[in-house]
């Protein structure tokens, strides 16, 4: 039991002292680096999506 109690303290002193958190205005710019990110791979998928449904499904489906 004092093995797990050591361990949470241990945890707890590392996060409080040792780990370094990022700002707000930090964690705003990355949240809009991702967010911008998604929506480009987004797009491109629905891209690559919509361009093999009109293209290559349909020459598949017109050969059978």
């Amino acid at each position: 039991m004092n093995k797990i109690v050591n361990y949470i303290k241990e945890s707890y002193q590392e996060l409080t002292d040792r780990v370094t958190w990022p700002t707000m205005t930090e964690l705003q710019n990355f949240t809009t680096i991702v967010l911008v990110s998604l929506a480009i791979i987004t797009l491109v998928v629905l891209a690559m999506d919509k361009l093999s449904e009109f293209g290559i499904i349909d020459l598949y489906y017109n050969n059978i």
